[in-house]
């Protein structure tokens, strides 16, 4: 028999949904017919699957050691150790803010948010790490609930990610992002001069296979709405420091978009002026599309910021000195 006391990190969730996670190699079926069974109970009583767990919940599976092993694969393993082992973190982001459901992070550029192949390094992975070394996290409770991230960011775009450190935590992170009652502002420097504020709206369309999108104004099969407002915060000599309130969170919405309407954001290599990226990149060592996200609002009126990275600000002290 084998015991599990529910955690505050674990409460909120689904009984079946933990029960996947613990025993993650076991049919759904199976797990359903084990409770109808009682080989699995909550609180030493029957349960279907559709309970959800509160903290000091008592979870107890009655197999053998044999048929527990063949059902999971454990709470600990090589991946895990090496998270936790890791002797140089070169991921190193700054932590902004942090409770105990969340951590808010300013990630670097040249950072993944979210690894895409399992020698991948990324920002879920460093919190991981940060939480089972300063022990908020155990081993073991890897194995029933993994720490997420709840919004991404491009590889090269820099700024606030945030994390949820509990089940709880996780799932107010998505319903913000999904109800876009967080706010999203970010900031980039573009070529051209904008003067006035105003709103952009259209339709972006992924191509899967490079990668890339491209906006329309017209709605086409697979289309995606997209919607941003912006303002100019400074004006240089054929360019703007942009702030941009991100409405809809769409793969390369932000750098598409202001390509799209002529203004693109200064170092794309996708979207962006090739001529005016390699003179920047020989004036200041500029390699990555100069976007950040840099602040957040939360619907409880809490306010998030981070700071303008080394980058950005070598630009705009060069932008100035150009005046």
């Amino acid at each position: 028999m084998k015991e599990f006391v529910i955690s505050d990190r674990q409460a909120g969730q689904r009984l079946d949904k933990y029960l996947a996670k613990v025993l993650d190699r076991a049919p759904k079926s199976f797990l359903y017919k084990m409770m109808r069974k009682k080989n699995i109970v909550l609180n030493d009583k029957k349960a279907d699957g559709r309970e959800v767990l509160q903290k000091n919940d008592t979870v107890r599976i009655y197999f053998s050691d044999e048929t527990f092993a063949k059902f999971s694969s454990g709470g600990t393993g090589t991946e895990r150790d090496a998270m936790k082992n890791k002797s140089v973190d070169r991921t190193n982001p700054q932590i902004i803010f942090e409770n105990e459901d969340f951590l808010f992070v300013d990630k670097p550029a040249g950072v993944l948010s979210q690894k895409a192949k399992d020698t991948d390094d990324s920002i879920n992975e460093w919190a991981i790490r940060y939480l089972l070394r300063s022990g908020q996290l155990k081993e073991e409770e890897l194995a029933d609930f993994r720490p997420s991230i709840g919004n991404r960011l491009d590889r090269n775009t820099s700024g606030l990610i945030t994390v949820g450190k509990t089940v709880s935590g996780l799932q107010q992170l998505g319903v913000w992002f999904h109800d876009h009652t967080a706010k999203k502002y970010y900031r980039c420097i573009v070529a051209g001069e904008i003067r006035t504020e105003d709103d952009l709206d259209g339709y972006l369309i992924k191509d899967e296979k490079t990668n890339q999108v491209r906006i329309t104004e017209k709605e086409e099969t697979g289309a995606q709405r997209i919607s941003l407002s912006f303002r100019p915060v400074a004006n240089y000599a054929g360019y703007t420091d942009l702030e941009i309130l991100l409405k809809t969170g769409r793969t390369h919405q932000i750098r598409a978009q202001m390509a799209q309407m002529g203004n693109p954001i200064l170092g794309d290599p996708k979207y962006g002026d090739r001529k005016r990226n390699s003179v920047w990149k020989e004036k200041t060592g500029l390699s990555r599309q100069l976007l950040h996200a840099y602040r957040l609002e939360l619907p409880d009126g809490r306010i998030m910021e981070a700071p303008l990275p080394d980058d950005y600000r070598s630009v705009t002290e060069s932008l100035q000195d150009m005046d």
